[in-house]
């Protein structure tokens, strides 16, 4: 890996076996990835398009370490010594990589209030004091378009697009060098999706954040990204 360079994906091939057909049905092995290849630079936008079932979601999932796979997958060294794939990250370890998910109702608990849910990273890898992650919460917030008000909301009160700009903080509250935006924009109507493709843009210029923006939408991915890379059947074509 060059000085540039943030995440590399080498010869990267994934298996799962299907359910069985029947009680006496054997399973079957299908091929999610096979031999992909990409690398990620600093401060970049990259996109990662293809039509649903191709295998982006289980890239992004290799990446964070959340399935086994076969092949390589580093990140640049002075972020991490270890391979991302194969060692999971402890609470003692803040991982380079967070994601943002295509639901963001689904990925938000609905009992706690918005400043609680953002916070909660901090929490859990024990940084700084209360007062300290108090702060902390208030200035993400406004980073992702949202003022301190919204602390005291709940998940329901919120828009589609407000509940994605809470996961973008909590997603962001870590301070990762490359966030996963898995079909971000996808449950959005198209207005409060533009505003979140912007809301990337901003962030990516603001603290030179690498992004890998998974979309099955190939305009919303020309609109944003530096580069696309187009899967099929488990390959880049």
């Amino acid at each position: 890996m060059d000085d540039t360079t943030l995440l590399s994906v080498r010869n990267v091939s994934n298996t799962y076996s299907d359910r069985r057909t029947g009680f006496f049905g054997k399973k079957e092995t299908k091929q999610v990835l096979n031999g992909i290849n990409l690398e990620i630079h600093r401060g970049e936008i990259f996109g990662l398009t293809g039509k649903s079932g191709c295998g982006k979601t289980t890239l992004a999932r290799c990446i964070l370490g959340l399935v086994d796979y076969d092949g390589e997958i580093d990140m640049a060294k002075d972020l991490t010594q270890s391979n991302i794939g194969q060692n999971r990250p402890t609470k003692k370890t803040i991982p380079p990589v967070q994601m943002v998910f295509q639901d963001p109702g689904a990925s938000l608990n609905p009992v706690k209030r918005i400043g609680w849910l953002v916070e909660e990273p901090l929490v859990i890898h024990k940084i700084g004091t209360p007062e300290e992650r108090r702060k902390k919460t208030d200035k993400m917030l406004l980073r992702v378009g949202l003022d301190s008000s919204y602390k005291t909301r709940r998940v329901h009160e919120l828009s589609g697009g407000q509940k994605q700009r809470v996961c973008i903080a909590r997603a962001l509250i870590l301070e990762p060098r490359l966030l996963i935006a898995d079909e971000a924009i996808s449950s959005l109507d198209v207005s409060a999706g533009v505003k979140i493709l912007n809301l990337f843009k901003k962030l990516n210029k603001s603290s030179n954040l690498g992004i890998l923006f998974i979309s099955h939408n190939k305009d919303a991915a020309e609109y944003l990204c530096d580069r696309i890379a187009v899967m099929e059947k488990g390959k880049i074509v």
